[in-house]
């Protein structure tokens, strides 16, 4: 049987560039037929060009394909199989057949009928002490949280079935829906781990008993400490995560420097007696550190094809750090090819209940 581009069984994708919002709709249902059959879950990102319309894109989406419920945001870009849509006017929509028993969204909170191993999670950036709130929502819910922050420089719409404004949505899923994950980072350190002997609220004031801006100075090197204002960007602050079975980081911006008193400010809460390391962000670690998710994500499928998959990679990345002609989704569809795929361009990353910056975040169903 002939299937669509982007279509295997049970999932599709669909995806439609243009200013005018009912132009990249049409585009995009083309793609989408046939709709899967009994699909009843769909995933939608709009890039912020076209957030303003999210509401009327949802109705004929929703009117078309037959599907009620719907989880999605906004981002810079989006993403779907073999396209890579950024800075531009587009929206992507995956439809998956998973079963209304074996999935949840939410909003709205009601008890779920079975404990959640896998969920996808959208959150806005403006959620106060968001950290905390991704980890605490994981904690209670249970499994393992993959997702992205909204990006837009304008209205930042959340789906939730329907459209809303703020705060977290997403969908859950049972143990009969299998997943695999992985998370690539977007930096590499450049020194060794260190223990903060002396810091409060996001300001680190010494390393291993030392002022902290004298280890960055050491690590970083003299050219950079004469300019510090070519630091932010390139240079950061990576927290250390414990109780993970490779070696993992989350990556905080260095948002100040106090030379004179030795201190230096990230953009994240810090303790005495936690450990960081300063990374710098490298295009050419990016790509290997991809190529590392990939091949590892592949030998944990074990030879079985995945059917379809979910891409989350920071607006840092992109065009930013991959070359046009292989991006990330390029490198994604040389492994897996010809799967249905979808994702956006965010303004931070969640992989396993934590909130990551400069990394791409891969789900694959099975």
């Amino acid at each position: 049987m002939n299937r669509a581009m982007g279509a295997t069984p049970g999932f599709a994708t669909g995806w439609g560039a243009d200013r005018d919002w009912r132009t990249a709709v049409a585009a995009c249902l083309e793609r989408l037929e046939p709709v899967p059959e009994r699909a009843d879950l769909g995933f939608l990102y709009v890039s912020d060009h076209l957030a303003g319309h999210a509401s009327d894109i949802l109705t004929v989406l929703r009117g078309r394909t037959g599907v009620d419920d719907w989880t999605g945001t906004t981002g810079i870009g989006v993403l779907a199989d073999g396209c890579q849509l950024f800075d531009t006017p587009g929206l992507v929509a995956m439809l998956a057949t998973v079963g209304p028993e074996n999935r949840r969204l939410f909003p709205p909170t009601a008890a779920l009928p079975f404990a959640p191993w896998f969920g996808v999670l959208h959150a806005d950036p403006r959620t106060p002490d968001l950290p905390q709130a991704i980890a605490g929502h994981a904690g209670e819910a249970g499994g393992y949280w993959v997702g992205g922050l909204t990006a837009t420089r304008g209205a930042s719409p959340m789906i939730a079935r329907g459209v809303r404004d703020g705060g977290m949505a997403g969908v859950a899923f049972s143990e009969a829906v299998a997943v695999q994950t992985g998370l690539s980072q977007g930096c590499t350190p450049i020194g060794p781990v260190h223990e903060i002997t002396r810091g409060e609220s996001n300001l680190v004031v010494e390393l291993d008993g030392r002022p902290a801006f004298e280890v960055l100075r050491a690590e970083m090197g003299e050219v950079l400490v004469r300019n510090l204002s070519r630091v932010p960007g390139f240079i950061f602050a990576g927290l250390p995560v414990s109780g993970v079975d490779r070696p993992d980081y989350l990556v905080r911006d260095l948002v100040g420097f106090d030379p004179g008193h030795g201190v230096i400010a990230i953009g994240g809460e810090i303790a005495t007696g936690e450990r960081l390391m300063f990374c710098r962000r490298d295009a050419h670690a990016a790509a290997t550190d991809m190529t590392r998710m990939l091949d590892d994500m592949q030998g944990r499928l074990d030879g079985r094809r995945p059917k379809a998959g979910l891409y989350y990679s920071c607006l840092g990345r992109g065009p930013n750090m991959f070359p046009e002609d292989r991006s990330e989704i390029d490198m994604i569809a040389e492994r897996f090819g010809g799967m249905p795929l979808a994702g956006f361009f965010c303004n931070g990353e969640v992989s396993n209940g934590r909130l990551y910056t400069y990394t791409g975040v891969l789900s694959l169903f099975v």
